[in-house]
C-alpha cells in the first residue's frame, strides 16, 4: 500500500504541472488584468508602468515559470485586486466551502443509498418508478434554477429561511444560525448529487443481486436482511466508492455557482470575483487547488477498492 501511494504521487507530480502549464495558457488567452484598469482617467504610461511592475510584459512561458517558482518556495503570489497574499485568501475561504462540501455529500449519501438499494429490490414496482423518477429530476434541474426556485418560495414567500451569506449580519452567528444558511444551499447540491446516484446504486445492486451466490444465501434459508446487507450490498460498494471519489471534484466545481447564488463565503464566491477582474494570481491559485482535490479524491478512491474488495490488489 505505502508503495502504491507513493507512486501515485510521483505519478501525480507532472499531471500537476500539465494542468497548471494549460490553466496558466488559457488564462492568459483570456485578456490582461490591465484591461480593467484602462478608462479615461488611467493614463497609457500608468497602464504600461503597471504591466511592466507585474511582468505581464514578459512571455507567457516567462510568466508560468516565474510564478511556478514562486510556488515552489511557499508562494501563491499576491492579489493584483486587493494585493493579498492568494494562501491567506484561499485558506480563510477554504472552511465555509469545506463545510458546504461536507453536509452536501454526507447529506447526498444519506438519501441516495437507501434509495438506489429500495429501487433495486422493489424493482418495476410504483415505488421504484417513484425513486427513479425524483433521480431524474434531481439530476436534470439546473443548480442556479432550483436555487431561485426555493429562494422564491422560502424567503420571499414564506419568510423562513435567509437567502444569503453564513451568518446573520450584526449577530455572532452560532450553530443554529449557520444552520439556517446552509439548508438552502445544502438542497441544491446534494439533491443534484443524489439524483445522479441513485442510479448507479440501484444498477450496482442490481447486479448483485442476480449472483449466484446470493440465490444459494436464499437457499440456504439466510434472512432476507442479511442477504442484502451483509452479502449484496458489501459487494456493491465499489461501484459505489466509484460514484463517491467522482462526485467530490464534481461537488467541488459546482459549488462555485451556488456559492455566488447564495453569497456563500466560500471559494465559490472568492473565484467569481477572481475571474471577473481577471486576478491571475488568485484565480491560478484555485486551479491548483481544483487540481489537487480531483488527484487526492482518485488516489482515496482507489485505496479504498483495497478496503472495501481484499481481492483487489494495488500494485
Amino acid at each position: 500500500m505505502g508503495k502504491y501511494i507513493v507512486k501515485r504521487i510521483l505519478i501525480a507530480i507532472p499531471v500537476l504541472i500539465g494542468i497548471t502549464i494549460i490553466d496558466y495558457a488559457i488564462m492568459c488567452m483570456a485578456g490582461s488584468p490591465l484591461e480593467m484598469l484602462q478608462g479615461p482617467r488611467v493614463s497609457e504610461a500608468a497602464v504600461e508602468a503597471k504591466k511592466i511592475a507585474l511582468g505581464l510584459d514578459k512571455p507567457f512561458y516567462v510568466q508560468y515559470f516565474v510564478w511556478l517558482g514562486q510556488l515552489l518556495h511557499g508562494n501563491m503570489g499576491y492579489s493584483i485586486k486587493s494585493y493579498q497574499p492568494v494562501s491567506e485568501m484561499i485558506s480563510s475561504h477554504l472552511g465555509p466551502t469545506l463545510l458546504l462540501m461536507g453536509v452536501s455529500l454526507l447529506v447526498s449519501l444519506l438519501m441516495a443509498v437507501p434509495a438506489g438499494i429500495y429501487s433495486a429490490i422493489h424493482q418495476y414496482t410504483k415505488g421504484d418508478y417513484a425513486v427513479v423518477t425524483f433521480s431524474f429530476l434531481g439530476s436534470s434541474i439546473p443548480g442556479f434554477f432550483l436555487s431561485l426556485l426555493l429562494i422564491y418560495i422560502f424567503t420571499v414567500k414564506l419568510g423562513w429561511l435567509p437567502s444569503s451569506g453564513m451568518t446573520t449580519l450584526g449577530t455572532g452567528g452560532g450553530f443554529l444560525d449557520v444552520l439556517k444558511h446552509m439548508i438552502m444551499p445544502v438542497i441544491v447540491l446534494s439533491t443534484s448529487m443524489a439524483g445522479s446516484n441513485i442510479r448507479y446504486i440501484r444498477s450496482a445492486v442490481l447486479e448483485i443481486l442476480q449472483q449466484d451466490y446470493l440465490r444459494t444465501a436464499r437457499a440456504k434459508g439466510i434472512g432476507h436482511f442479511k442477504v442484502i446487507n451483509k452479502h449484496a450490498l458489501r459487494n456493491a460498494l465499489v461501484p459505489i466508492v466509484t460514484v463517491i471519489g467522482m462526485e467530490i471534484p464534481v461537488l467541488f466545481g459546482g459549488a462555485v455557482i451556488i456559492e455566488q447564488v447564495f453569497s456563500w463565503p466560500g471559494l465559490g464566491l472568492m473565484t467569481m470575483s477572481a475571474i471577473t477582474s481577471r486576478d491571475y494570481p488568485v484565480i491560478m491559485g484555485v486551479c491548483l487547488l481544483s487540481a489537487v482535490v480531483v488527484l487526492a479524491a482518485n488516489l482515496i478512491t482507489d485505496i479504498l477498492y483495497a478496503l472495501v474488495d481484499p481481492t483487489i490488489q494495488l500494485d
